[in-house]
């Protein structure tokens, strides 16, 4: 058995799919499937049960995964550990939502930067509820999130700031100069909603849900360019944080009712060893919070 083989079957088991396995993992197919017929030949055990084109952990798979993500957190917490021995200094994994990241970077790792030049840093950007999980698992050291969803007990957090959702729309749209907004005006409205591993998602998702409408969701979009063409070619209206309007010339948020407020953190593992460079930043994201 090798670390790697537990890792390609962890992802697999968190994503029910060789393919998207093998695409989070920048390797390939073959080499994923693999590994899991290595596993199962060895233990002699069968992992998954097998459809066509999903896959769900067996009773033997499932217990297989839980001893695994023990291994692999410990494995990485023992890396991190003689790495700080040995004074190697880690890069810091840290996972972002695309919104997010356009409200947040590049200022907050040049400051970063400025008061810690040495210390390398990596970012993923995911939605917030896929972050939160590679955190979990060990895979990220720490995410900004959307905080808005049941699992935040899970990990350690700490809040950076508050925001709210506002409806956006051209500058010529019609709703532009309308005061406020609520569900049941926009209900036949084209919509561009943001990628489904997304809190934001949930959110309004659930409103749309106990207001029994269905939204008219003509995108699913995470990238804030995609999102501003729609809305100045008058395609459709989107979901968006309030402090992205500042980025958005063209674009106006109109104030949702009732408003719908947003809690935005960092978040990073409990119970697990972080490196000295994660330490560092999660100390410097508590300094610089902007509440």
């Amino acid at each position: 058995m090798k670390i790697v083989q537990l890792e390609y079957f962890c992802a697999v088991a968190r994503l029910h799919s060789i393919t998207q396995a093998a695409a989070e993992l920048y390797v390939t197919q073959p080499a994923v499937s693999s590994a899991i017929k290595e596993l199962e030949k060895e233990f002699n055990v069968s992992l998954f049960n097998r459809s066509k084109n999903h896959l769900t952990l067996t009773k033997e798979g499932e217990l297989f995964y839980q001893k695994a993500q023990k291994l692999l957190a410990e494995y990485k917490q023992t890396l991190n550990q003689l790495h700080d021995i040995g004074r190697t200094i880690s890069a810091v994994k840290i996972g972002i939502p695309p919104l997010l990241s356009t409200i947040f970077f590049p200022e907050m790792i040049n400051d970063f930067h400025r008061e810690y030049p040495d210390i390398p840093f990596e970012l993923f950007e995911y939605g917030s509820i896929r972050a939160a999980n590679l955190v979990h698992e060990g895979i990220l050291d720490a995410a900004l999130v959307n905080m808005h969803f049941y699992e935040i007990d899970k990990l350690n957090s700490i809040q950076i700031m508050q925001d709210k959702i506002v409806f956006c729309v051209s500058k010529n749209h019609p709703f532009a100069k309308k005061k406020e907004v609520t569900f049941d005006m926009i209900k036949d409205m084209p919509l561009i909603m943001y990628n489904t591993d997304s809190v934001q998602n949930e959110t309004l998702d659930a409103i749309f849900k106990n207001s029994a409408i269905k939204p008219n969701v003509i995108l699913h979009a995470s990238q804030l360019y995609t999102i501003k063409s729609f809305i100045c070619e008058e395609c459709a209206g989107a979901f968006l944080y309030s402090s992205l309007l500042k980025k958005l010339p063209g674009v106006v948020g109109i104030p949702i009712t009732p408003t719908i407020h947003q809690s935005i953190g960092l978040v990073w593992k409990k119970g697990s060893y972080t490196t000295d460079s994660t330490d560092k930043f999660i100390s410097f994201v508590k300094k610089h919070t902007i509440l």
